[in-house]
């Protein structure tokens, strides 16, 4: 059963949508302190066409950010589900991180914002995807013993800082400086790491708005 195309209105809500989405990406990510009118014109719709989506630049930071965090979980999920050489499926979803940029709304955009209950309940599940990924990964012998999940957020995120050209160039770059971490990262590893990995308290404690910490 093949689903219904929608109606006129809901096409042209749904093509608005799309365009708020990917405007607010580019304006927020840029430039977290930009007015929400800046969308608008980016995205080419009217200020009122936005409004009626998202009543205020906080519902949208957190649609932006929840769509991402999703992105994030399928990938991790992928990883988890995937057959064949353990090594491959760890590379796969290293450069789907990378490529699906998550890692810039979360340095960007953390601590801007109050989450929402959806926001914190899918961050646990990813708490926990990630732990599962990292157990398979270095049972089969793949990655190394002493890598942690605050590991491989630090590495994505500093990928996430290299801007170089255009988006096309920028993504090809990151994903060459991902090949010379993924070699540190495959196991056994050259030798033990200094220090202690970023936990997931402060991982987490990115995410509440700067007002509350004050």
């Amino acid at each position: 059963m093949t689903d219904k195309p929608l109606s006129g209105r809901k096409a042209q809500a749904a093509r608005n949508d799309k365009l708020i989405l990917e405007a607010a990406r580019e304006v927020f990510v840029a430039d977290p302190g930009a007015p929400i009118a800046e969308v608008a014109k980016r995205a080419e719709v009217g200020i009122s066409a936005l409004y009626r989506r998202y009543p205020s630049k906080e519902d949208l930071l957190r649609k932006l950010c929840f769509d991402g965090l999703n992105r994030y979980l399928d990938l991790a999920r992928e990883a988890l589900d995937a057959d064949g050489d353990l090594w491959e499926a760890f590379c796969a979803f290293m450069k789907g991180v990378v490529i699906a940029d998550t890692p810039s709304i979360t340095v960007r955009l953390a601590g801007t914002f109050t989450p929402s209950p959806e926001m914190f309940t899918a961050a646990i599940e990813g708490d926990a995807l990630n732990q599962a990924m990292l157990e398979r990964f270095k049972s089969g012998g793949v990655l190394r013993e002493d890598v942690a999940n605050g590991d491989l957020q630090m590495i994505t995120e500093s990928l996430a800082s290299i801007e170089i050209g255009d988006a096309e160039r920028t993504t090809e770059v990151r994903l060459r400086a991902l090949e010379l971490y993924l070699e540190a990262l495959r196991a056994p590893g050259a030798g033990p790491l200094p220090g202690e990995p970023v936990s997931d308290e402060e991982m987490g404690a990115r995410w509440i708005p700067k007002s509350a910490k004050e």
